[in-house]
Parts: structure tokens; sequence; C-alpha cells
């Protein structure tokens, strides 16, 4: 279709695959069924798949009019990536490729024997989309064409319609439908604006937060959201972070940054006094904004932007306490994504890497103690040998939603390097200074990456608790508006979110508006109601519950909120 088109790289993914192209046109929906009709009639071919390694200089003139495929060659050569563009290792001499009908590619492989063998009616192209050439955005745009493929049709067919609900659920598209929140190019991009709706949602998540964490034993701080350079240096992240930081900004000759994470400022109050052993442990949280430079590439809605809020913790123990402590903060993450629907959680535990900072016996400690919390806890995990950050051993929780999708969520961080960095103290009972243990908690991640999840895990329709409507009040004619407004004020005296539905509309009308945005429950009002005192009660899901006095509705909608459950 495109002889002069170029190719760049071709990987499997989870449930498909992928391929970029830089072609002359931008493809089409036509241009993606022309395409699958091709794919059949190479299916239907019975073509083999020929392998054989050839040399890196074979390869370059195998592959002389891809610039690409040059630009990979090189730096499969080089050792500087992997056939999946992954950072490399050792310099390769060979390489593998495969043809099939009049198509050579590089591929590590391996591939079924023929085309034939590929089932002709369980494969699907999906969609299109830009994409940089090695992610980088002053490189050029490409053609990225998304597949699936699947053994048989029936499993095609169950693909397809979860990915209808993947798009339904797309919080994205809930944010805007529900009146949530925004964004504005024309203002900033990956910058979040919380609508009133939106905000209340936020609100709740935040002060229940909150309140878990002074239940929990921890205090909350506030800090700053700039520090001068030096306090960065210090903290080491100029030397290994300054590419995720905006530019300094000049205050009085001195250069600021916008704050990428809390934990400098945190350990900023820690040196603010000298501490005993007594004083610890100290649990220290806060809902703290950070910004980050993220390339545009790889923003995507709430859960990749620019400004966030992560709802971070630091731990300061003893040695000995270390060991309590992981296993309670282990436990009070899980009972916290617990109240907001999530049971399925699965432990990763990273050891220590080959570079690393640290006593290699802290270490071993640090490590000993995320593997007994686990233990203790009974939760299902899988370790990453060696995939511990430089400065810790780390526990991250991985949950599963409402559609089986998997989510890294709280991260648990030894940190051996800001204490050092910092050099971070505490007098014990032998009356000698020691380094106290630091440990990073981030329970919810961010707030607004944990509000997209639970936006598309709820497909929006919040529980009780969290609906930042809870009832919608609606009137059937504006003789009925003065009671509607009396009983609305009546439910929200009792500490229930409601609003009244006053408008012009028919009621059936106002129903369904209360439906599409997800309002937990409705109370019609008509002559009826009125003279009785009460309200004809009906479910976002349809169900009519029929008349019941206010404090009984009341009643029950507390109920609910207070069990934190759904309808």
């Amino acid at each position: 279709m495109f002889p002069e088109g170029k190719l760049a790289f071709g990987p499997p993914i989870e449930n498909g695959f992928y391929y970029d192209f830089d072609l002359p046109r931008a493809l089409t929906p036509e241009d993606l069924a022309e395409i699958e009709e091709r794919m059949k009639a190479i299916i239907k071919g019975r073509y083999s798949f020929e392998y054989r390694d050839v040399s890196v200089q074979e390869a370059k003139e195998m592959f002389a009019e891809q610039p690409y495929k040059i630009d990979q060659i090189e730096k499969l050569a080089s050792g500087e990536e992997d056939e999946h563009g992954e950072a490399g290792s050792e310099p390769v001499s060979e390489m593998s490729i495969y043809t099939h009908h009049k198509f050579t590619d590089l591929c590590r492989g391996p591939h079924l024997e023929n085309t034939s063998q590929i089932p002709a009616n369980a494969f699907k192209l999906l969609n299109v989309a830009g994409a940089y050439w090695r992610g980088d955005e002053n490189q050029q745009m490409l053609q990225r064409i998304y597949g699936t493929v699947w053994p048989s049709r029936k499993e095609l067919k169950k693909h397809l319609a979860w990915l209808e609900e993947v798009e339904k659920r797309d919080h994205r598209r809930l944010g805007k439908e529900l009146d949530l929140f925004s964004f504005h190019e024309d203002a900033g991009a990956g910058l979040v604006y919380w609508h009133p709706r939106g905000a209340r949602v936020r609100g709740i998540i935040e002060d229940f937060w909150r309140a878990r964490h002074y239940e929990g034993g921890y205090e909350v701080v506030y800090t700053p959201h700039i520090g001068r350079a030096r306090l960065w240096e210090t903290s080491g992240h100029l030397d290994f972070y300054r590419e995720g930081m905006y530019a300094p900004m000049d205050i009085d000759g001195m250069d600021y940054y916008l704050k990428p994470m809390n934990c400098p400022f945190h350990i900023k109050i820690y040196q603010t006094k000298r501490r005993s052993y007594r004083e610890l442990p100290m649990r220290w949280a806060e809902l703290g904004t950070v910004y980050r430079y993220e390339r545009s590439g790889v923003l995507h809605g709430l859960m990749r932007v620019r400004g966030f809020t992560q709802d971070d913790a630091h731990i300061y123990c003893t040695p000995e306490q270390i060991e309590d402590e992981v296993v309670k903060v282990v436990r009070f993450s899980l009972r916290m994504l617990e109240a907001f629907g999530f049971e399925s959680v699965t432990a990763y535990l990273s050891t220590m890497p080959e570079k690393a900072v640290g006593d290699p016996a802290r270490w071993d400690q640090a490590t000993e103690a995320l593997k007994r919390a686990i233990d203790v806890i009974d939760l299902p995990y899988q370790i990453d040998e060696g995939g511990g950050a430089f400065y810790g051993p780390k526990i991250d929780l991985h949950l599963r939603d409402a559609l089986g999708r998997g989510w890294q969520m709280s991260t648990i961080q030894f940190d051996f390097n800001l204490p050092d960095r910092f050099d971070l103290k505490y007098i014990g009972p032998d009356g000698m200074e020691h380094r106290p243990y630091m440990v990073h908690r981030a329970l919810l991640g961010s707030v607004e990456r944990f509000f997209g999840v639970l936006l598309e895990h709820y497909g929006g329709a919040f529980p009780v608790w969290l609906a930042p409507v809870q009832a919608m009040l609606i009137p059937i004619a504006d003789r009925h508006n003065e009671y509607a407004h009396r009983v609305a004020a009546e439910l929200k005296a009792a500490d229930l979110r409601v609003e009244v539905d006053d408008s012009s509309d028919r009621m059936q009308a106002k129903i369904r508006a209360a439906q599409m945005q997800k309002v937990p429950y409705m109370l019609v009002i008509g002559d009826r109601e009125v003279e009785s005192g009460a309200a004809a009660v009906r479910l976002r899901s349809g169900q009519n519950l029929g008349a019941q006095s206010i404090q009984d509705f009341a009643a029950m909608a507390l109920e609910a909120i207070a069990e934190k459950r759904d309808l």
C-alpha cells in the first residue's frame, strides 16, 4: 500500500501488538479495513516464517532504505539497547531476521511455522495513534497501528466487548460527562482543573484519608511548594532527577525549584531539634502537591499529569522498630484500599540492585522486614530480584479493578540515601548518636491518579459515601417545588448531599438526567408525596423502592454511607 513507507518497531504487548510506521499520509479507518483484508490473504497463502542470523553489516545492507532499522541495528551492535528498545547490556555481532512472503524484519522470534496457523477470523486492527520515534518528542512523529489477536473468534469477541467497556469507563470521558474535571491546553498541558462535583469527591477522599491517618498514629504536616537549589543538591535530586524538574526561578538572586518530591521538606522538619529514641517512631503524612516535567507524549488524563498531589508519608524509626512499623504500614494500606472497594491486592518485593547505597547489613535487615511483613499478613507476593531503587528495597501493592486490570498503587520504600545525605540522627538509650531508618510510603500514589482509577473501577457510579450528589429530588410539577426544597433542607441537615431538579423538564427526563449523572437515589415528589410527607424512591439502576417517609429514606442512605457500600 505504501512502498515508500518506513518501518520502526512492532512488538507484542498485553492482549495484542502494535507497529510504528512513517508513512506519506495519515491512515483512515478505511485503510485499516483494507489492511485486514490483505492480512487475511497472507494468512490464506500459507507462507512459511523463515529464520536466519545475519551479521551487523549484512543487516545494514538489507535495511539500507530503512533509517529507523539502521538506527536500531547500530544500537543493538553497540549494546545500547535490546530488541525491544530497552537498555541493553552486551554488544551483538549477529542479529536474527524473519521472512514471510515478501516481508523481512528484525525479530527475536520464535514464530509459528507458517501464516495459516494464525486464525483469520480472530484478529482485529483496533486504531491508529501518534507515537514519537523512541518516545522522544524531538524525533519524528510516527503512526502506530494497534491490533489484537486470539486463538478463536469467540475469545476475540469477548475481548472486543471488554474493550468497549474499557472505553465506556475511560476516566477522561466520564470526567467530562459527569462534570468532574477538565484540562485546558491553552493554559498549560497536564494540569487538572477540578469542577465542583469532582472537587467534592476529592474532598471526601482526602477527609477520609486524613481521619484514617490520625487514627493510625500519623501526624499531618504541610510544606512549601518551592525550595532553594541547595536543598535539592543535598537531597541529590539535581544530580539524578534534574530532567524531571522544572527550570529554576530566580528569587533574590538564588535559584528555587518547584518540588518534585515532599521528602526533603519532611526531613527539614525532623532536623528542627535534637531527636530522642523516645520520640520514635515518628509518622508524618502530607497531601503535598508536587510538579514533575512529563513529556507531552506521555500525558494521559489524570493518570499522567505534571502537577499532582502525592499522599506522602515518612516514617522515622529505630532498627528495633522497623519490622513492626512495616507490618503496620502494609496493614494500614490494605485497609485503606479495601475501604474504597479494592480487595484483590498483590505485593511485589524489590530487592537490592547491583548499584546501591547503604550498609549491606541494613539492606538485608530491611528486606527481611518487608518479607516478614508480607508473610505475617499472608499477602500473595512476587519477588523482583535486584529491582529495588539504589537507595533501598521496597514493596509495591498492585490492585485489580472491576475489569480485571492491574494498577500499581501503594509503595513502601526504604531509604538509606537521604538519612545519610542529611546526616539524620537520634540519641539512643546509650546516650550516643544513631542513624534512624527512614521509610517512604505513598498509599494512594497520587490523588489524581487514584481518582482516575476509582472512577474507572466504578464506571462513574460511586458508592453512596463517595457520590458527589447522593440524592436528587425530582418535583413532578412546579407546585411541588416548595415541598422538595423543604425536604432537601431536612436531608442536608442529616448530612446528606442532595440537589433539587426544579427545571421545567418532564419527570421522566429529570429521572433520566439523574441516572446519566450516576446519582444513587432519586426522590420523586408529586401530590400524594406532599400530602403524606414522603417521597417515591428510585435507585439509579432503575429499581423502584416505592414511597418512603423522609426519615426512613435518610436512615437507609446513612446506613449505606456508614457501611461504605453500594446500593
